[in-house]
């Protein structure tokens, strides 16, 4: 069984599918992905990604806001982020985290929001969600300094192997996309081969970054049997060793989540 351990069903293109999210994760369980995360951005998806964790027992969620959403929904309150975090099926805080790459005039803000979402993990026990694109030592710094006793996930990693083995040091999980199956990211194959097999997630980050052969569509959960092919490829083991290993992590990562056994 693989798990999709990031990806957002509430933005889904659902026009293959005749409207149905159902028919969605039909299509994906029938790949074999037996469970997913969706994840929460700001204030406004946190119900809709909760009301699916409701719906469907093989969806688990995270709520936070996202560092590129702060403009919009606002600087989060604390009290407003444990109150959302206080249900059965919300594993996981975030996304989070630093973007510099498109919001580089922010970043205070960013930062000061991490910061925040970085207590709440540790008040709430649950483990983080981090996006971090061309922030590499703002991230790590604010990593170092919450010193969370949890680990988290650096969620679709493209950053370099110093940043990986920093972030493995911290106890830090990492999740790999089909941004491996790009052309030109031999880069960040070379990292996936290296990444310890048992601090090691896949994802789609679905609607965004389709792998390869599908690159240029909108992503679907089903497509994350694409990145776990490549990655069980690189790393020398077959297609269920991976799925395997990438599973158990997940659960040991999220134990509220559930995964069927």
């Amino acid at each position: 069984m693989l798990v999709d351990s990031h990806c957002h069903l509430d933005r889904l293109d659902l026009s293959a599918f005749g409207g149905s999210l159902d028919a969605v994760l039909e299509a994906a369980r029938a790949q074999g992905v037996g469970h997913f995360l969706c994840i929460g951005v700001n204030a406004e998806n946190a119900a809709k990604v909760k009301a699916l964790s409701e719906r469907y027992p093989d969806v688990d969620c995270s709520v936070g806001i996202h560092p590129l959403d702060l403009a919009e929904s606002g600087e989060p309150h604390l009290d407003w982020l444990l109150a959302e975090l206080n249900h059965p099926h919300v594993v996981a805080v975030g996304e989070v985290g630093l973007d510099c790459h498109y919001g580089q005039d922010s970043l205070e803000a960013q930062k000061q929001s991490f910061r925040l979402h970085l207590e709440a993990a540790r008040i709430t026990g649950k483990p983080v969600v981090v996006h971090t694109r061309e922030a590499r030592a703002d991230t790590l710094a604010l990593l170092r300094e919450a010193n969370l006793p949890q680990a988290g996930v650096l969620h679709c990693f493209t950053e370099d192997w110093d940043m990986a083995k920093a972030a493995l040091d911290l106890g830090f999980y990492i999740s790999l996309s089909g941004i491996i199956t790009f052309r030109n990211a031999e880069d960040l194959r070379q990292i996936a081969r290296r990444i310890p097999e048992d601090r090691l997630l896949v994802e789609t980050d679905a609607p965004y970054l389709a792998p390869m052969p599908y690159r240029g569509k909108s992503n679907l959960p089903q497509y994350v049997r694409e990145t776990a092919k490549l990655l069980a490829e690189l790393r020398g083991v077959d297609l269920e060793t991976l799925a395997a290993q990438t599973t158990a992590n997940f659960k040991r990562l999220f134990p509220l989540a559930r995964v069927a056994a």
